[in-house]
């Protein structure tokens, strides 16, 4: 019988800079928790002196090219061993107990399928990583650099809430994302219908839709040093890619400008 509590998986591509530091932070987080740790290289090659304490424990997949978020994560997933899976951007450092407080979190509700922790910066700002369904207007708002789209998005970023206190949500960011393994048996894998976004919205949409809630979890905190490839230029194949995907998206559930309701979630959706 498998005893492993957690599987990291890990996805590389433009950002292996960042990986040596976010396993040292795994490292000093996982507490009794036994861990496995999937890494996926997405184009690129990373000397084993990266993986830290974690050395040659860390399972590698190689990809000669991009193969985009989604399939390269399907990969991780269908290796992972774990009670639960997490789903982790390598640009992030894990705080001393979020892992702990993530697997006790899920253990206590089982009807949890996925959550998520309070995400910050490196000065220790919140970023708004839980939200209410995008919408295509919404979409546009993000793309206007102006006070007033700012306002006009604080809803969908439920900027009215506390975020100190665990509460369900339509979705959490894939930046970090805890997935139960008996629910992921159940919804599936990541859609690789999508290179680059929105694959992490469409899972929680699955989650709810097969009866699994979807959380905020404030008590693990996780510091993102978030990196926002489709903003660095307004227009580039990346940017395209994207946009693709989010059409993709809105044509898949059939809405554009009223969000669906969630299940149990209907309330904050």
């Amino acid at each position: 019988m498998n005893d492993t509590d957690l599987t990291i998986v890990l996805l590389v591509w433009q950002d292996a800079d960042f990986l040596r530091g976010c396993l040292d932070s795994v490292a000093r987080a996982r507490e009794e928790l036994a861990l496995e740790i999937v890494l996926v290289e997405n184009g690129v090659r990373v000397e084993p002196s990266e993986y830290g304490s974690f050395g040659s424990k860390v399972r590698v997949i190689h990809n000669a090219t991009n193969r985009g978020v989604a399939p390269a994560r399907n990969q991780g997933l269908r290796q992972a061993q774990g009670r639960y899976v997490m789903l982790l951007d390598v640009d992030t450092v894990v705080g001393s107990d979020a892992l702990g407080s993530l697997v006790a979190f899920m253990d206590a509700n089982p009807k949890v399928g996925l959550a998520g922790p309070r995400l910050e910066d490196a000065d220790g700002n919140l970023q708004l990583t839980c939200r209410k369904l995008p919408t295509v207007w919404s979409k546009l708002l993000r793309r206007t650099p102006t006070k007033w789209a700012r306002d006009a998005l604080a809803d969908e970023l439920l900027q009215g809430y506390d975020h100190r206190t665990s509460r369900a949500v339509d979705y959490v960011i894939g930046a970090c994302q805890i997935i139960r393994r008996t629910a992921r048996e159940q919804v599936g894998l990541l859609d690789e219908q999508y290179f680059y976004g929105p694959e992490d919205v469409d899972y929680c949409i699955r989650m709810w839709r097969k009866g699994w809630r979807v959380m905020y979890v404030p008590d693990a905190v996780v510091v993102h040093n978030e990196q926002r490839l489709t903003h660095k230029r307004m227009v580039s194949r990346l940017t395209l890619t994207h946009a693709v995907g989010l059409a993709r998206y809105f044509v898949k559930y059939r809405y554009a400008f009223r969000r669906p309701v969630l299940g149990e979630n209907a309330d904050v959706g």
